[in-house]
């Protein structure tokens, strides 16, 4: 690990972390929408999925289950992608955008054990939605990418299979993992020069999904477990790998090492760089949302592209400035943007998911982000975060 390596500045871990207004995503015409179904009858507020059927289908339809991103500690389920999945019910799918308990909430595996529940849940439920319980493919970005590398892996386990409707499977048919984390002890090693997340760091999302520093045990243990590369059986499902190899939150690598797995147990996977990509950005343009379209199509839809999909396979494109078609151009942020550039968190939405105890205050205790955030906007060093610090949050403080 280089010790001089500095972490992100507040605005690029504000795009990591998706700290942004919660909007419903748009529901294309002919969709009918149910919001915030709890898929574990009483369970955790989080352990919601919101469903987009599309109305007249006169067949059981496949089904596409989005992940969203946000490092395991924050997210939602109606923004990171979300309205971008919506409009697949546009070419016959179903599609469920799920919610899951976060680093905050729970540490790992709560995270998978959530995500298998909703898979479980919508087979159990099949018949009230239309859904065809036997096609159902996932796709998900960053933490979310690797959660649908995990329900990929661990389809014949059921390890991380608890709670409710156990007498349905949580594999699922076809993954889509854009830009995922795998081999959690790997990322530092692996990193673009100059990166500026310390994964082994103590605070970094990858440590606090594990509950301590990932180098160290007992949390190494843990955080191999994470990793879904030793489950990966021949069983596996079709996979389509989306990284850019100029990342600089989530290393071009840790793909790499998933792809390999899967290409050595004879799974079929398509592992596609963007070169010039970051951590989604420049992935716009026609070229990946018609892959992405194309793999579920051939996949859960039956539409038979097989000269495109060879059991393994590696690709290539260039950057696009470009958001793809319907999703807006802030979605796009630099990951080297300055601080105050792009959208920035608002006071009041920092209280709305910090402030537990509705003091109008925020205490580290509190503040579920990384700490390097939290001292960014700690001027004064006492702990405690108010407004009038925030509106003049500027530098980190130097660390005596």
């Amino acid at each position: 690990m280089n010790p001089v390596r500095r972490l992100l500045p507040a605005t690029a871990l504000f795009a990591l972390l998706a700290i942004s207004p919660v909007r419903a995503a748009p529901v294309p015409q002919g969709t009918k929408a149910i919001a915030d179904i709890k898929y574990v009858g009483d369970g955790h507020v989080r352990q919601k999925l919101d469903l987009y059927v599309p109305e007249r289908a006169e067949a059981p339809t496949p089904v596409i289950v989005w992940i969203h991103g946000g490092g395991w500690t924050s997210g939602d389920k109606k923004e990171n992608g979300a309205p971008g999945m919506v409009r697949y019910t546009a070419r016959g799918y179903a599609v469920a955008s799920i919610n899951y308990r976060l680093s905050g909430d729970a540490i790992f595996p709560a995270q998978i054990e959530d995500c298998k529940a909703a898979i479980r849940w919508l087979r159990a439920h099949a018949k009230d939605y239309n859904l065809d319980p036997r096609r159902i493919g996932v796709a998900g970005a960053s933490a979310g990418g690797h959660l649908v590398a995990l329900l990929g892996a661990t389809g014949h386990l059921k390890d991380f299979d608890v709670g409710e409707n156990l007498d349905q499977s949580s594999a699922v048919q076809a993954v889509n993992d854009l830009f995922g984390p795998t081999d959690l002890h790997q990322m530092d090693a692996h990193a673009l020069p100059g990166a500026r997340l310390v994964h082994d760091a103590p605070s970094s999302p990858e440590s606090r999904l594990v509950g301590g520093p990932i180098q160290d045990p007992p949390y190494r243990d843990l955080a191999a477990k994470v990793n879904p590369i030793p489950y990966v059986t021949k069983d596996a499902p079709p996979h389509l790998i989306i990284h850019g190899d100029q990342d600089p939150l989530v290393p071009h690598h840790q793909s790499e090492l998933l792809f390999d797995a899967l290409k050595k147990h004879g799974v079929t996977v398509r592992f596609h760089t963007i070169k010039g990509a970051g951590h989604g950005q420049g992935f716009g343009g026609k070229e990946i949302g018609e892959m992405i379209a194309a793999f579920f199509d051939h996949h859960l839809m039956g539409k038979k592209t097989a000269a495109d999909w060879p059991s393994a396979m590696k690709s290539e494109s260039a950057a696009s400035p470009m958001p793809p078609a319907g999703e807006s151009p802030q979605k796009q942020r630099s990951d080297n943007q300055r601080p105050g550039q792009g959208e920035r968190p608002t006071w009041q939405q920092i209280l709305d998911r910090e402030d537990s105890n509705h003091d109008g205050k925020v205490t580290r205790a509190e503040f579920k982000g990384p700490q390097r955030m939290f001292e960014r906007i700690d001027r004064n060093g006492d702990g405690v975060l108010t407004q009038e610090e925030f509106g003049q949050s500027g530098p980190p403080r130097r660390s005596p």
